[in-house]
């Protein structure tokens, strides 16, 4: 077939050998430097995803791509090791009590400042990974309510979606009674429970604009198929019909190496990037799937290890920093395959085809093994 960079295994051997380079360099480096240049680096990174409105090149609706030459970069992977950088440097230097409240204002600053221009670009699924920051803010303090609140909203926003305004707010409306007959004699719980009545219902009208207006028409789709109100086999839903398929004519043991009819006659689409998970479980099975899952659960809990170990703060805040983001993007590329959460296109570490998503965890892996070095 010959050696040319239009062949795409030509340009991911090019990739691997490139991160490989970098991997390298990361470990010659002194981690002085990498803590050093962590805001220098959110600040050229946020500069990249911003020139992608204006350089980039529009890839499956996602205007966040720029093309050089036969190589497509995304800026956007690069953000969140930056962003993982910038939270562990900021973490290392707001130390004090008296700065705990604004602190945390502007740690939730640092995410969603390049959560919010990604989702401009039209990227939602590289948006929502900035959400895997919470594990980081949650070891350093974050109340656990936060984790309530966020399953609170998603029950309102699909009981929303199923439903209509009216049911939920309806609902609402009776708990908000349950309460009041329970804290009936505490004037300060009624006033809050109140006060949560009014953002909840706020939240409520908020849910049906947010999703016409914010989502684009195939992520409608999407999320309608997932929920079972609409039903397109040979549209909206092909992708998933095709990816269940795959990895469920894969049985116990898999149709062995190179051995998988849907993905090798490509009735799978893009099973090379977002789906490749189809081909791991046509091609080993159920064990092998459940290989590849015990491998990337040691290797977050092995970080996670690591970073508490480490007598650097900043080790210890950019480890739980990147074991969230490997852990997300693993949950949900793995998730939409099996149509357990809607198809959000993010790749599965290590193993999607894409240079700029190996190069980014390729670095964000190697500086945490420098930084344990020391």
């Amino acid at each position: 077939m010959g050696f040319s960079l239009s062949l795409p295994y030509v340009r991911q051997l090019l990739w691997i050998g490139t991160s490989i380079v970098l991997a390298v360099v990361i470990l010659l480096l002194d981690s002085r430097i990498i803590q050093h240049y962590s805001y220098h680096l959110y600040i050229l990174c946020l500069l990249l995803v911003i020139s992608t409105f204006f350089l980039g090149s529009e890839i499956n609706g996602a205007k966040s791509w720029i093309k050089i030459g036969n190589f497509s970069i995304q800026p956007t992977e690069f953000m969140k090791v930056a962003t993982a950088m910038t939270l562990a440097k900021f973490f290392h230097e707001g130390k004090t009590l008296g700065e705990k409240k604004s602190m945390w204002l502007i740690a939730f600053g640092i995410i969603l400042l390049p959560a919010f221009i990604i989702l401009l670009q039209k990227d939602t699924g590289s948006a929502l990974v900035f959400l895997s920051f919470i594990v980081l803010f949650y070891r350093e303090g974050l109340t656990g309510f936060i984790f309530i609140i966020g399953a609170i909203a998603v029950f309102l926003f699909v009981f929303t979606l199923l439903t209509n305004e009216i049911y939920s707010i309806a609902l609402l409306t009776v708990i908000l009674i349950i309460a009041w007959i329970i804290d009936r004699k505490d004037k300060k719980k009624i006033i809050r429970n109140i006060i949560i009545f009014a953002i909840a219902v706020a939240f409520i009208g908020a849910v049906n604009i947010g999703y016409n207006k914010v989502l684009q028409p195939h992520q409608r789709q999407r999320i309608d198929t997932l929920l079972g109100k609409t039903s397109d086999p040979k549209g909206a839903d092909f992708n998933l019909i095709q990816s269940k398929i795959a990895i469920g004519s894969g049985g116990f043991f898999g149709k062995g190496y190179l051995n998988g009819t849907q993905t090798k006659l490509n009735f799978v689409p893009e099973q090379s990037t977002d789906f490749i998970f189809c081909a791991i479980g046509e091609e080993w099975g159920f064990v092998g799937s459940c290989a590849l899952g015990a491998l990337f659960l040691s290797l977050v809990i092995r970080i996670l290890r690591l970073a508490e170990k480490n007598r650097n703060p900043y080790a210890r805040y950019y480890g739980y920093g990147i074991a969230g983001i490997i852990a997300f993007h693993f949950f949900i590329n793995i998730g939409m395959t099996i149509g357990l959460v809607p198809i959000i296109g993010i790749p599965l570490p290590f193993i999607s085809y894409g240079g700029s998503s190996l190069w980014a965890f390729t670095a964000m892996l190697f500086i945490f093994i420098k930084l344990n070095d020391n």
